[in-house]
């Protein structure tokens, strides 16, 4: 019975870690089509929205091989998704806006945000540690996508919180599971906690404070 209920969540993370990454990917393919770019660019941007924040943290906890060099149909899966996304925006016409892009890129903060939290915790990371280690699956690869797309990226510059709700949901899965709560739950939860907390601060214009410079002195 616990090798299939170990089964069951190794599944279900696997499962939430390839919907955040196509969920990137699919912000990376929106963002260089905005730009302009060619498909070479777009294939490049999506992928490295797609693999940034899930190849540094592997790095940083010393996992090898990368998850998606142990996985490499996750290769597979982004480039099939850049072709279908490319040709479906073109045969619709549709133009993506800085406001379309937002949704994807939720969905994959909050997805990759509870999924790096809980892969640290498995290594036995203490918590603030593992908590870290899920902001940086969920923020690097946007990050990395606005840098290449000559943007300051989004998760510094547009003042709505970024990066604190990839920091709550991670608090959450850890504090679930410090009280003994299934870890499938855990993951659902901590991972809606930051999709929607962004979702939120979107739709109602929260805003993080800013520094403040007086140009006249």
């Amino acid at each position: 019975m616990d090798r299939l209920i170990t089964q069951t969540f190794s599944n279900v993370q696997t499962g939430i870690e390839v919907a955040a990454t196509l969920a990137f990917a699919l912000s990376g393919v929106m963002e260089a089509a905005r730009k302009k770019l060619d498909a070479v660019g777009v294939t490049v941007v999506a992928s490295v929205a797609a693999f940034g924040g899930g190849t540094l943290r592997d790095v940083l906890l010393d996992r090898r091989p990368l998850f998606w060099m142990e996985h490499s149909w996750y290769v597979w899966l982004v480039l099939g998704l850049c072709i279908a996304a490319m040709w479906l925006m073109r045969a619709k016409h549709f133009r993506p806006t800085l406001q379309s892009i937002q949704w994807p890129d939720a969905l994959g903060l909050g997805l990759f945000a509870a999924s790096g939290t809980q892969i640290a915790l498995g290594l036995n990371m203490p918590a603030l540690i593992a908590v870290l280690m899920g902001v940086i699956t969920a923020t690097f690869g946007g990050v990395l996508r606005d840098i290449v797309c000559n943007e300051i990226p989004t998760a510094f510059s547009d003042h709505h919180p970024y990066a604190v709700c990839a920091f709550a949901g991670g608090w959450l899965v850890v504090g679930l599971q410090a009280l003994a709560v299934d870890a499938t739950l855990s993951l659902a939860c901590g991972a809606g906690l930051a999709t929607l907390t962004r979702l939120a601060a979107l739709h109602w214009g929260w805003q993080l404070p800013e520094w403040k410079v007086d140009d006249e002195n």
